[in-house]
């Protein structure tokens, strides 16, 4: 069987694949007549800078030509430009945008990571696909892109001590429930995947990221409720933040929301509350205002966890961790005054 040329009958190198793509992206953006054809074209070059950056099932990708391809990408602005324009590139396009991204964002030269350093001088890129999280056409494409932005520190960095952070906070909330998990999914990466910064970021923005996320714990949406309070109890134990741990316990608003969601109609939901709750009354240094709501409900407290979940006999560790609650709290004394 014959071989098939790297580049297909035209046999284009990367600067003239940049410019037929830049041109045609043009032609979409003006959204007149012409735009059948240019779609072609767009087509047609993302297929031969796929081709470039992942070779082909017999060829590896040219080492030269990956290079000439990135460098073009930086320095025509094009990789700005598809995202920019993502939701005028038809469907299949959309993926091969998303693949020729996330490829050349893992590219690396030695310890370097070229296309790291080229968003990091372009911050606007990230902001391009955090707002993509408004636009369903390209929601999730734009959530796969990020992702694998925020995998590097350098980037997660930039999102995280922006102003558009909070935004966060509303696309978890978005009435299309693809969209709404896409963006909970980026935001549980962007809270976990770095622990040093992570742990520096909460600390330095305590009030109000701790403000905003006690309404995702008060949402209406099941599963926003459900996956906000897991990753509260994922952060608060993990021991990088302990500071945060510190603060989040000492509020007595903090455990008064935590004792209403062990009442809430969904087990689930009451579970996930369960693991939060314990942090608060297994702490060896309990803030005088917890001490003292504990006591005031204490009789409650014994009465309501005794018989808390009980279906749940083959969870040993969750029975174990139950009885020991129970002691904790009958063993709370009022200090004398």
């Amino acid at each position: 069987m014959k071989k098939m040329p790297l580049f297909s009958k035209s046999h284009k190198n990367p600067a003239e694949i940049v410019k037929i793509l830049k041109d045609n992206m043009a032609v979409l953006e003006k959204q007149d007549r012409k735009t059948d054809k240019a779609s072609e074209e767009v087509s047609k070059s993302l297929q031969a800078m796929k081709e470039i950056l992942c070779g082909t099932s017999d060829k590896e990708p040219p080492t030269e030509a990956v290079a000439q391809l990135a460098q073009e990408l930086y320095n025509s602005g094009l990789l700005v430009t598809l995202i920019a324009d993502l939701q005028l590139i038809d469907f299949e396009g959309k993926k091969d945008v998303t693949q020729i991204f996330n490829n050349i964002l893992r590219r690396q030269i030695g310890t370097r990571s070229p296309t790291v350093e080229y968003i990091s001088a372009h911050p606007h890129i990230l902001f391009m696909l955090l707002k993509g999280y408004e636009t369903p056409q390209i929601a999730l494409r734009c959530g796969i892109m990020l992702r694998e932005c925020i995998r590097h520190e350098p980037l997660a960095k930039i999102i995280l001590f922006s102003n558009q952070f909070r935004d966060f906070f509303k696309y978890v909330e978005l009435s299309t429930f693809d969209i709404a998990s896409d963006a909970f999914a980026t935001f549980k990466d962007l809270l976990t995947g770095h622990k040093v910064l992570v742990a520096d970021f909460l600390e330095q923005n305590y009030d109000t990221i701790f403000g905003d996320y006690e309404k995702l714990l008060q949402s209406e949406n099941y599963v926003t409720k459900r996956q906000s309070l897991k990753l509260l109890g994922e952060l608060i134990l993990d021991r990088h933040n302990f500071a945060i741990m510190t603060k989040y316990i000492s509020k007595p608003e903090n455990l008064k929301l935590m004792m209403n969601l062990l009442r809430d109609k969904s087990p689930n939901i009451q579970f996930e509350a369960f693991h939060v709750f314990k942090v608060f009354v297994a702490s060896p240094h309990k803030a005088q205002p917890i001490v003292e709501i504990l006591l005031k409900n204490q009789p409650k407290l014994i009465e309501f966890l005794s018989s808390f979940q009980k279906e749940r006999t083959d969870d040993e560790q969750f029975t174990d961790e139950k009885n020991y609650l129970i002691k904790q709290i009958r063993d709370l004394k009022k200090t004398a005054p």
